[in-house]
């Protein structure tokens, strides 16, 4: 009976998650755009090698942004269920296990950074500089994956205003910090690309503390969790937990791969475009890093529904959050599609990349609601379960029409740079529409995990 739901209450829940989730998004677009336009203004070079060394980093971050969403959508059906010391236990065992893996993957960046560099064949200049942001951002690596899960299974939870004030200092420090080192302001060593790389690591570093103290103060979630059994493994837990997560690892890692692959096709058409493309990107995450926030809200809110064996609840969620989520996005059509330069002017003052890169921009804007659709799909999803269908959709998009026809525009048929952009925008396209198919074949509101 839909008497019984009150619409006022729901919407008032979805706009309590969907505001610090959409500024948290906001809050890291605009330190990347700040930061963006710091590099920007060193040379092509600092940001080609910026462009390849998070190709690297980013394969590191997918890996735990799937794990941390299978930790989050145990959390959502626990808090959902009333379990509060089961959802204590997939956290706790969790973070152990996060930290043991990005040690280990922190080391191998580290000693094998300029192997890995070379799979995008740069130029020696660009190689140097790469390598000494790689090596130099792999320190953070382990703050910013405990950081990931800290945020993750607080916003299971519905609490998205801890994850957003943290997000808020980290990012506010990554920018002073990038802004003293990079340039060398206020007595400061210019550093350049290493300077970057320091501010970043360090903002990551600090974030990570402020979550741990958030869960082990004495009013802190893990805190009756802080004691020698702390550290104590849990390997059926924890297989749990990466059962459903490590799907979405696979589809982020989908994406990082072909990344790689793009970015090398990208770079055939040299530093200039590369650095068209790579900035482009960090200028459409305006309408990306917002969406993202829905997608968030859809799994949290759906998998809390489905915890309490509230099915109807679950549809009503995500009824309202694909009416948010469009609202929204329409705004950042607006502004990609009818402001493009003026977008790349924040971030370089080379008139050629601006040029080039509002063409992107025009593009990317044109497909926005599609993919921002997909991302609240995707999450609902998520919610249930279902992390399986995401990476699946992802493959097939990507490696069925993303990289291989990208291979055709450069490799057999040599067109300009943007028919790489025109591909993207028919796999965006695509993906929506699986997305669709899959959400009304699978009935999502029959399946929980606790």
């Amino acid at each position: 009976m839909t008497e019984k739901y009150d619409i006022k209450l729901i919407n008032k829940r979805i706009i309590s998650m969907i505001l610090p989730v959409a500024f948290e998004g906001v809050l890291q677009m605009s330190a990347g755009l700040v930061m963006m336009g710091f590099i920007g203004r060193i040379d092509v070079i600092a940001v080609s090698a910026l462009g390849i060394s998070q190709r690297i980093t980013q394969m590191v971050w997918a890996l735990f942004k799937g794990i941390t969403t299978g930790a989050s959508v145990f959390v959502s059906q626990y808090y959902g269920a009333k379990e509060p010391e089961k959802m204590k236990h997939v956290i706790q065992q969790t973070i152990i296990s996060v930290v043991i893996l990005v040690l280990l993957l922190q080391a191998g960046i580290y000693v094998f950074s300029s192997d890995l560099l070379r799979i995008f064949d740069p130029s020696p200049e660009l190689l140097d500089s790469a390598n000494t942001y790689i090596r130099t951002v792999s320190f953070g690596l382990p703050f910013l994956a405990v950081m990931l899960v800290i945020g993750g299974v607080l916003q299971g939870m519905g609490n998205a205003k801890t994850p957003m004030i943290i997000t808020m200092i980290m990012n506010i420090i990554n920018i002073v910090l990038g802004y003293l080192l990079i340039f060398g302001n206020l007595g400061f060593k210019p550093m350049g690309i290493k300077g970057a790389a320091i501010a970043t690591a360090l903002s990551q570093v600090a974030a990570c503390m402020i979550g741990l103290y958030v869960l082990l103060n004495k009013n802190g979630i893990l805190n009756s969790y802080l004691n020698k059994d702390f550290f104590r493994i849990d390997l059926a837990q924890i297989k749990s937990v990466y059962r459903v997560g490590l799907p979405t690892s696979m589809e982020s890692m989908f994406w990082q791969l072909a990344a790689i692959i793009l970015t090398r096709s990208i770079l055939t058409y040299g530093e200039t475009a590369f650095a068209a493309h790579q900035l482009g990107l960090q200028a459409e995450s305006i309408s990306y890093m917002p969406s993202v926030g829905f997608g968030i809200a859809a799994t949290a809110f759906i998998g809390q529904a489905l915890g309490a064996g509230d099915k109807k609840l679950a549809k009503i969620y995500l009824k309202q959050i694909m009416k948010g989520s469009m609202a929204i996005t329409s705004i950042s059509v607006t502004i990609l599609v009818f402001f493009p330069k003026t977008m790349m002017a924040l971030l370089t003052d080379n008139p050629e990349v601006i040029s080039l890169g509002a063409i992107y921009l025009i593009l990317m804007g044109l497909v926005q609601m599609p993919q921002n659709a997909s991302h609240v799909l995707v999450g609902a999803m998520r919610g249930a379960g279902y992390t399986n269908i995401p990476m699946l959709v992802a493959g097939t998009g990507l490696w069925g029409i993303r990289v291989p026809f990208t291979l055709v525009v450069v490799y057999l048929l040599k067109l300009p740079i943007v028919g790489i952009w025109v591909v993207m925008c028919i796999d965006l396209v695509f993906r929506f529409l699986f997305n669709v198919v899959l959400y009304k074949k699978k009935n999502i509101y029959d399946k929980t995990l606790v």
